[in-house]
């Protein structure tokens, strides 16, 4: 009798223990659970209020901007800089600072506000602007653009395209507008097609390179065997 009860003691003891290690790993794991319900839901606010009035990432999807910007980069946008827009509203956070002649910008297409731009702003408001034979002019004074590219290379001298696009104006940029032309100027839609660009659709300005491929068609996976690391983190101007 005295073995049957021992055994039955084991047993117990056995149980009981089985069911305070199953009672410690339930509560482990609800403590995990619980604390992902509280971290979540802030780590989404969060990432949302830095999309909306910090950062936001943009893709180059045209050649409109080489050299400056290639097809395949992926930029961090920065939408502090202009005074990022209150969503469902018509107001602006304070600016860090105006913006200037030469800034690359990020802008809501005037046209279709649903597609963002990237362009060169090269016109504020009251600037008197001209071209001429591809040479672009701001109130008189024509500019160097070391920037700008105006064709295909033909023996170190650049063919230029003489047409509606490379001779215009004068026009005066009316106030709260803005005027802007992408780096490659024979192959980019942008002011001087559609016209001037309201200051209330500016979205940021590109901040620096995060990413970068070469798009093949050929390859199975050019954003894994292509990448340009050269570009990678080089700031945008």
């Amino acid at each position: 009798m005295r073995s049957v009860d021992r055994h039955r003691r084991d047993d117990a003891l056995r149980e009981a223990n089985r069911s305070r290690r199953g009672t410690r790993g339930g509560g482990r794991t609800g403590a995990r659970v619980s604390s992902w319900l509280v971290v979540l839901p802030a780590a989404l606010v969060l990432f949302l209020v830095l999309r909306t009035f910090v950062v936001e990432a943009f893709r180059i999807p045209s050649s409109s901007m080489e050299r400056t910007l290639l097809v395949g980069d992926f930029l961090l946008v920065n939408k502090w800089v202009y005074g990022a827009q209150v969503p469902f509203t018509r107001t602006r956070l304070p600016a860090l600072r105006t913006p200037r002649h030469n800034d690359v910008v990020v802008f809501d297409w005037p046209v279709d506000p649903a597609k963002a731009f990237v362009k060169r702003l090269v016109g504020l408001p009251g600037d008197t602007l001209s071209m001429m034979q591809g040479v672009l002019r701001r109130n008189g004074t024509p500019l160097r653009e070391s920037y700008a590219f105006r064709g295909v290379a033909t023996g170190g001298v650049y063919d230029t395209i003489l047409d509606a696009r490379d001779s215009w104006g004068p026009l005066v940029v009316p106030p709260r507008h803005l005027f802007v032309l992408g780096d490659n100027r024979a192959n980019s839609l942008d002011s001087r097609y559609w016209g001037f660009v309201p200051d209330s659709l500016l979205r940021g300005a590109p901040w620096f390179v995060y990413y970068s491929f070469t798009p093949d068609s050929t390859e199975r996976a050019p954003w894994l065997t292509r990448i340009r690391w050269d570009r990678l983190g080089t700031t945008v101007r």
